[in-house]
């Protein structure tokens, strides 16, 4: 047996779905673990398709990794589950002739690649194990399927090339026809992986046998290495609360040739595939004999995209040279908003810089911030900043809202995760949760380059600038500005902060930025009036994230005793004023309750303080 020689000479067909014929038979968990509790149902299974024409059966281990089994509670089980799985494929295998394929998954989905995302490090240990275990007990080659982050198998690949020469294929998935969720063109991309020590290249997942060999039209056959497909048997639908796939199996027949006259010499099955339509694969090719010229179809060269630009300074450029006012004012709970307009003309009189609309905060629902935010640019002229939640839409409503902002011309946006439903008016809410905040700044980066989530092009360029959040009110400040240095990786142009009330925080979270290299990253500092003592007392113990010095809180007990406990809320408000524009431009003014009358006794004494020091330095030239 010699897979690289008999690849060379004719067309192979490999397996397709195993999770597949797993679920149709009511199994709802980890196929992986089968491998040690059912191994004759999978043995059974790679049967099946050697009896329905398969040259290559692939090991059940699709998952089998530290990072996916552990969401089973399985991840000290990898290297039992990948033994098992080899040893069965081989049993299944014996005497026939068919060659195995020890198969290693990304570590991400179609929908999850986002939320899933692990560090680098953490995704190469992971892959590391499963690769050693294949490589101790002994399989005729590697096969790299559904990754949709291709630097993650670009990465994948690597490694396997510095360990084995055993024969590799890496596939990659699409959402989109012909372009990865990179935008990277699929041509492109399966030639970058044949320069990087792939024997076959080829497509796997998400796409149908049309729109797969669709996206083929625009490969060229390679010079050296070749192409593979496995497509899926149809797009899913759900019946009765199942997932099922609808194609019927002569339509995989009449798709055969077509996959060889586009060069396929590696042609199996993904989702929804079973050995009938393996069997179908089979029976619909005229020749095994393999393709080696074909018509590539040019794809025309994607045009130039223009950005919208914008009259106005931008929130970004004006904090990183003078001081910039910020101010939260929450869309209303109810249909009334005159007081909301009121407090938003009365905080544009003062001259804030921008008003910033959270998104449902406290998981209470109130008047989309997109349309207050439509209405107070079009109609009031105040620039809005909008907030974005990862707990209350998922990626198609997140993607949706970003085209939206977009048109709109809401240019700035806070990405945040929300704060969870239980704590708001609807604790029996589901919380979405489909990408992180980190992944929601990248994604909405994405929309700069023109570019959709699935890699599409937009035929348009965004201009976002992204704010993310961070929390300061924690014991190891340095430890916690890594998070910063994290959200500025992903994309982040400035940082938003929660309110604070230790003017020391200012000085050590200066130092912390410093020590990271982070000193340069514009920053808003959070500043809340307290409004009693009772009000004090409830955010040091019931809002998260938000912690008082004993010495405020003292300040304010005191205070109430005199009826003064407004009045001594805004002057601790003014003083930690007075400590953030020692090191800093950006004051972040949260309105309590709607009191618009306090941000803009604060937003004075802002403007003031700043024109002061203004004619000082101007007398002093």
């Amino acid at each position: 047996m010699n897979l690289k020689k008999d690849l060379s000479e004719k067309i192979l067909l490999a397996d397709g779905a195993m999770g597949t014929l797993l679920y149709s038979y009511g199994v709802d968990r980890s196929f992986e673990e089968l491998n040690l509790t059912h191994p004759e149902e999978i043995k059974a299974i790679h049967q099946a398709y050697i009896g329905a024409g398969c040259d290559i059966i692939q090991t059940n281990t699709y998952g089998a990794n530290y990072l996916k089994l552990a969401r089973y509670g399985l991840q000290n089980e990898v290297k039992r589950i990948n033994q098992a799985a080899i040893k069965i494929a081989k049993e299944a295998a014996r005497g026939t002739g068919t060659y195995i394929f020890g198969t290693i998954g990304g570590t991400s989905g179609a929908t999850d690649s986002l939320s899933e995302a692990s560090p680098l490090e953490e995704i190469k240990r992971s892959f590391r194990e499963q690769l050693y275990c294949f490589l101790l007990e002994g399989v005729d080659g590697l096969l790299l399927e559904t990754y949709y982050d291709f630097h993650e198998l670009k990465t994948v690949l690597k490694i396997v090339r510095e360990t084995t020469d055993l024969p590799v294929v890496a596939n990659v998935s699409m959402h989109e026809a012909g372009i990865l969720q990179s935008g990277e063109r699929l041509a492109d991309a399966l030639h970058e992986l044949l320069e990087l020590g792939a024997d076959v290249v080829g497509v796997n997942c998400r796409l149908g046998p049309y729109h797969m060999a669709k996206a083929l039209e625009t490969v060229p056959i390679p010079e050296r290495g070749y192409l593979a497909a496995y497509p899926n048997a149809s797009l899913p639908e759900v019946q009765d609360g199942k997932v099922v796939y609808q194609a019927e199996e002569n339509y995989f027949e009449r798709y055969a040739e077509v996959f060889r006259q586009q060069g396929v010499r590696l042609l199996g099955g993904c989702c929804g595939t079973t050995p009938e339509h393996i069997r179908a694969f089979r029976k619909g090719l005229i020749s095994l004999e393999p393709i080696i010229q074909k018509e590539v179809r040019i794809l025309p060269e994607a045009a130039s995209l223009e950005s919208k630009t914008t009259d106005r300074e931008r929130l970004l450029d004006k904090v990183k040279i003078r001081p910039t006012i910020l101010v939260e004012l929450d869309p209303p709970r109810t249909f009334d908003t005159d007081k909301f307009f009121q407090g938003a003309k009365a905080l544009q009189e003062v001259g804030v810089d921008a008003l910033t609309l959270s998104d449902n905060s406290l998981a209470t629902p109130r008047i989309s911030n997109m349309a207050i935010a439509a209405i107070l640019k079009y109609q009031y002229d105040i620039e809005p900043l909008v907030h974005l939640t990862t707990r209350d839409h998922n990626l198609v409503g997140l993607h949706s809202h970003i085209m939206g902002f977009h048109k709109l011309g809401l240019h700035d946006i806070l990405a945040v995760t929300g704060d969870p439903t239980k704590v708001g008016d609807f604790p029996g809410a589901t919380s979405v949760f489909d990408v992180r905040s980190v992944e929601l700044v990248q994604l909405i980066k994405k929309f700069n380059q023109g570019l959709s989530y699935t890699g599409a092009s937009l035929k348009e360029k965004a201009q976002f600038n992204v704010a993310a959040a961070f929390n300061p009110n924690v014991a190891n400040v340095e430890k916690a500005v890594r998070l910063i240095k994290r959200k500025v990786d992903y994309g982040a142009d400035y940082i938003i902060t929660q309110p604070i009330y230790d003017s020391e925080k200012v000085q050590i979270l200066k130092e912390a930025l410093k020590k990271e290299n982070l000193q340069d990253v514009p920053i808003f500092i959070g500043v809340m009036p307290l409004l009693s003592s009772r009000n004090a007392e409830f955010l040091h113990h019931e809002v998260p994230g938000i912690r008082l010095t004993e010495e405020v809180r003292e300040r304010m007990r005191v205070a109430e005793i005199d009826g003064r406990g407004v009045e001594e809320g805004l002057q601790i408000a003014r003083e930690m004023i007075d400590a953030i524009l020692g090191h800093y431009h950006g004051i972040y003014l949260i309105t309590p309750f709607l009191r618009y009358d306090l941000s803009v006794d604060l937003a004075a004494y802002i403007k003031n303080k700043t024109a002061v020091q203004t004619f000082s330095k101007q007398m002093q030239i």
